[in-house]
């Protein structure tokens, strides 16, 4: 796959994905509900392409094997609880900076459980990004002190959505990557049907609008976003893959001042800037990081 292919499907995935905050927000529904529907609908539109030969698939794997998708489709089910839940609390840009913070957790499991190196590129890349990130945090001051809950629960997120990578990254040399994600949805979609029996989240008497939303989420920001990132983490690294993610903040925030009116202030554009350029550093870095894994 050429560089320029990679990037490209990076793009798509960073556009697809930017509109999850929005359907969240337009959705009237219990944050648990919501991210339940989700992932139950992602599988019911993934079965008729992942579910060919998904069987024999799953049965060459090893058992560690195996328990890596059962677990990285629990982290996935309680990243998009808790992100989802973290919507109600906060604002859409504090929430999306917030859990975008994952690439950080996912270069550190990196460095230390696959002694990976990271070049200074991608360095300078993160530092740039993550100073992108303060500045675009303080969109969301003075919101009340709800904000707290709504931004410990986008930390949560991040947390589940880095470990999610780093499975990811693993399985991904060895299956396919449409039996992955509809093996990893079907547990995520398992998990929060379980959490949301615990809380007793409604899973009917919704809206029109509510249930489109459900869809299109299900749709644009899960069958194409999040599934472009899995298929990606054959080709890239999973901190590349990661980092390339911070780029959810920047459309989120624009199409929630277009929809919303949450206008993003001056330091908010100036840290758009600067996490666009870290990316940019990071993906075009002299010594490369994200050079082609080996594939199987």
């Amino acid at each position: 796959m050429t560089r320029l292919t990679k990037y490209s499907l990076l793009t798509i995935a960073i556009l697809a994905v930017s509109w999850s905050a929005i359907f969240i927000r337009i959705a009237d529904a219990d944050p648990i509900s919501t991210a339940f529907y989700r992932m139950a609908f992602a599988v019911v539109i993934l079965i008729p392409i992942g579910g060919r030969g998904l069987i024999k698939s799953l049965q060459k794997l090893s058992r560690l094997d195996c328990a890596l998708i059962i677990i990285s489709g629990i982290v996935l089910g309680l990243h998009f609880a808790s992100w989802i839940s973290s919507l109600k609390h906060t604002t859409i840009a504090n929430s999306v900076i917030i859990v975008s913070t994952q690439p950080f957790f996912v270069a550190v499991a990196e460095a230390v459980i696959w002694k990976t190196k990271i070049s200074k590129g991608v360095i300078l890349g993160m530092v740039a990004a993550f100073i992108g990130m303060i500045l675009i945090s303080g969109i969301g001051s003075g919101i009340g002190a709800g904000s707290l809950l709504g931004e410990f629960l986008a930390l949560i997120g991040a947390v589940c959505a880095g470990a999610y990578l780093i499975i990811g990254r693993k399985l991904r040399q060895n299956l396919k990557n449409r039996h992955y994600i509809l093996s990893v949805y079907s547990i995520a979609a398992i998990t929060l049907l379980i959490i949301a029996g615990f809380t007793s989240a409604p899973l009917s008497d919704f809206s029109d609008t509510t249930w489109i939303m459900f869809v299109l989420l299900a749709l644009i920001p899960t069958v194409i976003g999040h599934s472009l990132y899995n298929y990606l983490l054959k080709y890239l690294k999973a901190h590349i893959v990661g980092l390339t993610i911070l780029g959810e903040p920047i459309g989120a925030i624009v199409l929630a001042a277009l929809i919303f009116g949450e206008y993003p202030a001056v330091t908010a554009v100036v840290g758009g800037a600067l996490i666009l350029i870290g990316i940019a550093l990071a993906l075009f870095a002299k010594k490369s990081d994200n050079k082609r894994l080996e594939t199987a």
